[in-house]
Formats: structure tokens, C-alpha cells, sequence
């Protein structure tokens, strides 16, 4: 069967994608003949006392994914590869200059995606060159961790390392809840219920381990830039789809990007009473393609809740009725989601 589906891409691939799947095929392969049994690494006495501490608070809540959470119980994150580099892959984003809708690109696994990943920062930066050249906009995202949907035992990665105690677990939550349910083509539903998954399961391991519930201020101020920059979004779309000459759609996205550099600054020092958290990404030029990502993670995390409390908690029965809802058209799927939303919101 794989041969089958070599022979195939093989055939319907231009010589660029084939170079691009063999990049990625390569990238994989080193990934999974670097890692190395959690178990191993935590006993091993040259390894750091501060990763094996983290490595073996990965090991519980990988445990009580599957435990507690009915997450799949495999061999993802029970190994573990420590990275040359910072980050895992890179991603690069990209649209039309005067457009907020990405260029997608298809894959026969993932379905339709708004990037392509690299594996090296060099081949990332060379596709964002090669697609600025188009006159597209571009923006090149830092990738700690992915999920190959289980084809494969996904690794912890040092990449991963870096983070607090419930960002790590909470991680491990996320990318197995894309091996319980992917749904192609259709990213917002599978980031929005692999990221209600990650929350509901932190609050539920934090209590497991007699922790408080998590502090709920971060993902507030996330909350309301995200929405912030959804509605900057919205009115370049807006723009763009004016009947004016091209030169003055340019001269009023600069205007339009400009004027939100000034609403971030009154943001920052009234609701967000001078938390600097987004002060990093705001440094960097703004473009179509940076505003990509956001709302792609929690559009639909409303819903999702709606539906799980509506199963009294039981995670199963839980799945169940995702796999259902994500049998429906496109269309039927997305009102569904949107009466969800608007109960949620109403409670």
C-alpha cells in the first residue's frame, strides 16, 4: 500500500513537491532514529537532573492521557530526541498581497493546510523568499511540537523543554487529541477541539495532582487579542474587497496596520494593564499572512465545551458525538458549531 502511494505521488507531484515530500520523509526519518525510550534517558546518570525531572512529569501525564483523559494509548510521547536545533520545523504562511484568505496547499494525509513545514530553518526561509518574489505576503512560524496522527510514535522533543509543567502536559493533551480525531480540510475544528481538550484535561490533571485550577488570566488576555486581531482582519478584508485602484488599497492597509500599532499600545496599558507579553510579536513588521493563525486554535473551543458537558464529562461518549459532528457536510458541521457557540455563550 505504501508503495502504492509512492507510485502515485510519484506520478501526480511536480518535481518541486517531490523534492518537498523527500524533505519531509527525510526530516521524520532523522526524528525517529533519534529518539530515544523516556524510560532510558530517565535513567541514565550523564542525563541533566532538570530534564529528567521534566521527562519524568511528561511520563505521568502521558499516563494520564490515557488513563483519565481516554486519549490513545500508544507509544507516542514515551520517547524522547534532543534537538540540534531550537525548534522543531518551522512554518510558513503566505497570502495575496491585498488578500486575508491563505494559500493553501494540499498534502494526501493532512488534507488542505494554510503552510508548508519545513524541517530546516534555511528551506523555510528559502520558500518565504521564493513566495515574496510572487508578491504574496509571508510570515515564517517557530513549531515546538506536531502530531503525525499516529502513523508514527511521536516523541517528546528538547524543543518542548522549555515550557512550564502545564504547558508540557497540556501539549501532550493537544497532539493526542489530533490522533483520537482529524477531520480533513477543515483545521479549525481540529485545532478548536484538540485545544478544548488540552484545557479541560490541565484542569483535571492540575486537580489530580491537588493543584488550584489554572491561572485563567493569560488565556483571557489571549482571548482578547486574538479577537482584536480577528477584527483587524476583518476590516482589511473589508478594504480589500473595495472598488478602488490597487496603489490605494496599499496606501490604506499601511494606514490600517499602522493605526492598529497605536490600539495595541492603549490595549496594552488599560485592559492588559501593561503586560508586555505581545510587545515581541508586535515589534516585527505586520502583514497579511502573520494574522494566519489566530482564531484557528480556539475558534470553536466553545462549542466543543458545550458538547462535553452535555455528556456529563465522560470523555468517550464525548468522542463519540465529535465523530459524529464531524461526519457532516462542511456546511451542516459549521451551523451545528455556531448553535453550540451561541449556547455556550448564553450560559
Amino acid at each position: 500500500m505504501r508503495l502504492a502511494l509512492a507510485t502515485l505521488i510519484v506520478l501526480l507531484a511536480g518535481c518541486r513537491s517531490l523534492g518537498y515530500y523527500a524533505h519531509v520523509a527525510h526530516g521524520q526519518a532523522a526524528l525517529l532514529s533519534e529518539r530515544r525510550p523516556i524510560a532510558k534517558v530517565v535513567a541514565d546518570p550523564k542525563t541533566p537532573a532538570k530534564t529528567r525531572e521534566r521527562l519524568e512529569l511528561a511520563s505521568e501525564a502521558r499516563r494520564f492521557a490515557s488513563t483519565r483523559l481516554a486519549l490513545p494509548d500508544n507509544r507516542s510521547y514515551t520517547w524522547y530526541v534532543a534537538l540540534d536545533r531550537p525548534w522543531v520545523a518551522w512554518n510558513v504562511f503566505a497570502t495575496p498581497e491585498l488578500s486575508v484568505a491563505p494559500i493553501t496547499h494540499c498534502f494526501p494525509i493532512a488534507g488542505c493546510v494554510a503552510y508548508r513545514g519545513y524541517f530546516r530553518h534555511d528551506l523555510a526561509q528559502r520558500e518565504a523568499a521564493r513566495e515574496s518574489a510572487l508578491g504574496h505576503d509571508v510570515s515564517i512560524g517557530e513549531v515546538p511540537a506536531y502530531s503525525t496522527l499516529g502513523w508514527f510514535a511521536d516523541p517528546i522533543l528538547s524543543s518542548m523543554m522549555r515550557w512550564d509543567d502545564d504547558e508540557l502536559a497540556g501539549t501532550i493533551f493537544h497532539e493526542l487529541a489530533h490522533q483520537e480525531l482529524y477531520v480533513k480540510d477543515d483545521s479549525s475544528f481540529n485545532e478548536s477541539f484538540a485545544t478544548f481538550v488540552e484545557r479541560e484535561g490541565l484542569r483535571q490533571w492540575r486537580r489530580s495532582r491537588n493543584l488550584p485550577p489554572p491561572d485563567e488570566r493569560g488565556d483571557i488576555l489571549d482571548r482578547s487579542f486574538t479577537r482584536q486581531i480577528l477584527a483587524l482582519r476583518e476590516r482589511l478584508g473589508t478594504l480589500y474587497a473595495e472598488d478602488r485602484p490597487d496603489e490605494a488599497k496599499r496606501v490604506a492597509k499601511a494606514e490600517t496596520f499602522e493605526a492598529f500599532r497605536g490600539q495595541y499600545l492603549v490595549w496594552r496599558e488599560t485592559e492588559a494593564k501593561g503586560d508586555r507579553r505581545y510587545d515581541r510579536w508586535m515589534a516585527k513588521p505586520l502583514n497579511n499572512a502573520r494574522l494566519l493563525p489566530f482564531g484557528l486554535y480556539d475558534t470553536w473551543v466553545p462549542s466543543f465545551a458545550a458538547m462535553f458537558a452535555d455528556t456529563g464529562g465522560r470523555w468517550p461518549v464525548f468522542y463519540a458525538r465529535v465523530r459524529e459532528l464531524a461526519k457532516r457536510p462542511p456546511d451542516e458541521r459549521t451551523r451545528e458549531l455556531q448553535r453550540l457557540a451561541t449556547r455556550s455563550d448564553a450560559l
